[in-house]
């Protein structure tokens, strides 16, 4: 039986960490507050919490004020209305003054699909600041990795992301896994048949993978890629280099997501054959998470067949 770690939880939970040690932190609530299940901050620190409504974009704008003014200011909404809504925002007076501000989006991926549809499905956002200098962008698996990664970055300079979910994310590591900033981290090591990249809230049926492919006799490697940005170069080219092959499996469109990241190392530094999954240029739909990532080529079996497919070109 699965155990859900709530992303969202994980974030409340360290920004409440954070706040008791550090005067600094503050939190910029976009009538998002109870997103994030926020009351008991909103308890402890009333006079830290700056609320301004549905209104992502002036929620930017105070952020960014706030963080020239030397404070550290965390916004935490739905990842589509930051990266969309606020996008400009983000670009002008976050990333190119280069400013220390947090931003949290909540419903990354298809996993929000069964509440609330494709409009609160958000499947771009990794590949709009993947394009947008200075930024940080970190995908953690599930709420105990999303605290370990705030507690991570708390002191990086310049703007920070950090992908969550729906809250209904299922457990993947230990509680007491740090968070690997910057790095890749190999999950699960049986050989150099092919490589499985993969980050955030798909990585328990990645793991499931390359468990099946065992069975059949074929070694993989599980690389956990939660650092998008800056990317590990030299450790993905490590990884390509020893397999020959890889697959992405990311719970994000495969325009300038995790794939595109890991086909510009193979372009430049280790050539490699590589099969990528993830939404195929199109829109989600609702429905629940599992049933969705099914249904868009990310099952299990979908993954056990493209390490094949992988595989196959390689030996050709």
């Amino acid at each position: 039986m699965s155990t859900i770690d709530s992303t969202r939880i994980g974030f409340r939970d360290a920004l409440l960490h954070l706040a008791q040690q550090r005067d600094e932190v503050v939190f910029v609530s976009t009538d998002s507050l109870k997103v994030v299940k926020g009351e008991p901050f909103l308890e402890q620190f009333p006079e830290r919490v700056i609320e301004l409504g549905i209104a992502e974009q002036n929620g930017v704008g105070v952020s960014s004020g706030l963080a020239a003014g030397g404070l550290l200011p965390y916004i935490c909404t739905y990842a589509g209305f930051l990266t969309m809504r606020a996008c400009e925002q983000m670009r002008t007076f976050v990333a190119y003054p280069n400013l220390k501000v947090r931003f949290i989006g909540a419903n990354g991926g298809l996993h929000g699909g069964n509440r609330e549809g494709v409009s609160h499905q958000f499947i771009e956002d990794i590949g709009i600041l993947r394009t947008m200098p200075n930024f940080t962008i970190l995908c953690p698996a599930d709420g105990k990795q999303v605290y370990q990664a705030m507690l991570a970055s708390v002191d990086i300079d310049g703007p920070v992301y950090i992908r969550i979910g729906s809250g209904r994310e299922e457990k993947v590591l230990s509680d007491d896994s740090p968070f690997p900033l910057g790095r890749i981290r190999i999950l699960f090591d049986e050989g150099c048949d092919v490589a499985l990249l993969s980050h955030g809230f798909v990585l328990n049926r990645v793991l499931e993978a390359a468990r099946r492919l065992q069975e059949e006799g074929i070694k993989a490697k599980v690389v956990e890629v939660a650092t998008i940005k800056p990317l590990d170069k030299e450790g993905l080219a490590a990884v390509l280099h020893a397999t020959g092959c890889a697959v992405t499996i990311e719970d994000h469109t495969i325009i300038n997501g995790l794939g595109s990241a890991v086909a510009e190392i193979i372009a430049e530094m280790a050539p490699a054959h590589l099969v990528r999954l993830g939404l195929q240029d199109v829109f989600g739909q609702s429905g629940f998470p599992d049933e969705l990532l099914d249904a868009y080529g990310m099952s299990v079996q979908d993954i056990v067949d493209a390490a094949k497919q992988a595989m196959a070109k390689k030996t050709r």
